[in-house]
């Protein structure tokens, strides 16, 4: 009897160890797979690509926004500066600055294959690279023309050239699709074109050398970066007219604004810094350390996220757009990034 008891004590002491091990082996498991979501600093994002000209490497490095990594480098024209992608995402459109060469071009790659599949001439020196929404048309503003090409993306060829002013550089077209609006870098305006017409409709003065612009998801007002004059213009499409001034750090270049409408995220290259802007108050809420040279921000389709190419660091820096701080910083980017397109 006492052997049997023994016997039965000794086996419920063992189970209770057993099942003990068992969680205590789980619960560890749980605190690691804790620990390591929230300091591995892989954000939670959904499958997208950036898509980043490297400016001395004659290329694009395309970049998965889950994995954070570069996972393709496509070779394009000489020099490539900003990309855009187009509202179905199928094509990534890439201007090649060219520097001296007398003929400069647009390569479009395939986003299914991360190939070059065809090149488009364009002015002289294109620099900013923007589609219409239904993706019929893309303008492109060449800095040494001055003027924007208008490229039928069908045909995949310029269909018309538009004078604007001296050396133009950003361009994006309004929710609507009615208007181009190009900055002027030597003119220190923007030209507002009719993409109806292909004519100049408006010429709206602004900063000191004007480069980078973004327009509100609402289509209400364009963002324009004033890199001279430390300070964005904030013009009411509605009117044409400057509305509003936001200091900024020194030299801003780039814009991006989350789709909700609510942010706008501001590459300056003065002090390695993203200054985040409220659109509601139109003041600097956050400045975000960056790596050296900010040269492009694009944020992701579901905001959560904003990319900054970083030029002389040659990586590419992530923001959460929630606490406005980086999680992440993406080495094995090709040499000098520039501009940054991420697909919808």
């Amino acid at each position: 009897m006492r052997t049997a008891d023994q016997v039965c004590a000794w086996t419920s002491r063992d189970l209770q160890k057993g099942y003990g091990l068992k969680w205590l082996r789980l619960f560890s498991w749980l605190v690691a797979l804790a620990i390591f979501v929230r300091f591995s600093g892989v954000p939670a994002a959904a499958q997208s690509y950036a898509y980043v000209p490297t400016h001395k490497s004659n290329s694009v490095s395309v970049i998965n926004t889950a994995s954070n990594s570069v996972v393709s480098v496509v070779p394009v024209g000489v020099q490539p500066l900003q990309a855009a992608i187009s509202p179905d995402g199928a094509f990534a459109y890439v201007t090649n600055s060219g520097w001296f060469l007398a003929n400069n071009d647009v390569s479009v790659i395939s986003t299914a294959t991360n190939s070059v599949v065809a090149s488009i001439p364009v002015g002289r020196f294109p620099v900013g690279v923007a589609f219409t929404p239904n993706g019929a048309l893309a303008y492109v503003a060449n800095q040494n023309s001055n003027d924007v090409s208008v490229i039928n993306t069908v045909t995949q060829t310029a269909v018309a050239t538009v004078p604007v002013g001296t050396n133009p550089w950003g361009v994006a077209v309004t929710p609507n699709g009615a208007f181009a609006y190009v900055t002027n870098q030597a003119t220190n305006d923007v030209s507002v074109i009719d993409t109806a017409s292909n004519t100049v409709a408006a010429t709206i003065p602004v900063g000191n050398n004007p480069v980078g612009l973004a327009i509100t998801p609402n289509g209400a007002f364009a963002y324009v970066a004033n890199y001279l004059s430390a300070s964005l213009s904030v013009i009411s499409t509605a009117t044409n007219t400057v509305v509003g001034t936001v200091s900024t750090p020194a030299y801003p270049i780039a814009i991006a604004i989350t789709p909700d409408g609510a942010s706008v995220y501001v590459a300056t290259n003065g002090d390695n810094i993203v200054a985040v802007i409220s659109t509601a108050s139109n003041t600097v809420t956050a400045s975000v350390a960056v790596g050296s040279i900010p040269r492009g921000v694009a944020i992701t389709p579901d905001g959560a996220f904003a990319y900054v190419s970083n030029r002389m660091s040659d990586d590419v820096s992530v923001i959460s757009t929630a606490t406005n701080a980086v999680v992440r910083t993406i080495s094995g980017v090709a040499l000098l990034p520039e501009g940054i397109a991420i697909k919808p």
